[in-house]
């Protein structure tokens, strides 16, 4: 069983008397340990089925189990609970509290968890040394740089120990240096960790770290791509395929 799945999964929105309609009747398995890129025109629904996935929206039809977990029939509290347990999510313009240091808020999904203050402590220094910044601690985010500001904002995603990352354009708004910097980290913990990984990118350069690369369009998968990279980056792929 793949850890999550999606049948005929469509999303509807009114504007006027005209249906918007993002995803239509997708049908999409993602396997447990997976790094997927999504790529497609800007609205072809990728953002749309991150969402989805991550539990932050609600699908208008279809079903969508993750972990054999029916999240789309789940009550708002429950989906609130089930998403903080299982997602880390990283935006593209970090969504960092500036007035909080980069600890506090690394710790912030924590003060949701019933644990204490010393787990607390210890979950955020171990999350901080991953991507490391332990020596950023104490820093805000205005002292950061773009790339730091990011690796944060992945340390928050997985302080909590979450059983999938997504990311939104991650490497977005950053130069190349720490573009890169970041999709090898992206991809340690993939790796490493074991963490199911799913990415929205509109960069190919950026979707050649993933294991595979599926395109949108129009709501529905247009086609697949795979690729074997190593963590050092794109530059040493090793094996591509690609079916239309």
């Amino acid at each position: 069983m793949a850890l999550i799945e999606c049948r005929g999964l469509t999303k509807e929105y009114r504007k006027g008397e005209s249906v918007i309609r993002p995803l239509d009747e997708l049908t999409l398995d993602v396997e447990k340990g997976s790094f997927l890129a999504l790529m497609g025109p800007s609205g072809s629904g990728k953002t749309t089925l991150l969402n989805l996935i991550a539990g932050i929206d609600r699908p208008s039809d279809g079903s969508l189990h993750v972990g054999g977990v029916d999240i789309a029939n789940l009550s708002r509290s429950k989906l609130a609970g089930w998403r903080s347990d299982h997602i880390g999510y990283v935006f593209q313009l970090y969504n960092l509290v500036p007035v909080l240091s980069a600890y506090e808020n690394v710790e912030l999904p924590l003060l949701l968890h019933p644990i204490s203050r010393k787990q607390r402590h210890e979950r955020v220094a171990m999350a901080l040394s991953l991507v490391d910044l332990a020596d950023r601690h104490d820093h805000y985010p205005r002292q950061l740089s773009g790339g730091q500001e990011q690796r944060v904002a992945i340390a928050r995603a997985i302080v909590t120990d979450p059983t999938i990352l997504v990311a939104d354009e991650p490497t977005g708004d950053l130069d190349k240096s720490s573009a890169h910097a970041i999709m090898d980290l992206l991809c340690q913990l993939n790796q490493d960790l074991g963490k199911t990984l799913i990415m929205v990118t509109h960069d190919p350069a950026t979707a050649e770290y993933a294991h595979q690369t599926l395109h949108l369009d129009k709501g529905q998968l247009v086609e697949s791509g795979q690729a074997v990279v190593e963590l050092a980056g794109p530059a040493e792929t090793q094996t591509q395929e690609t079916q239309a």
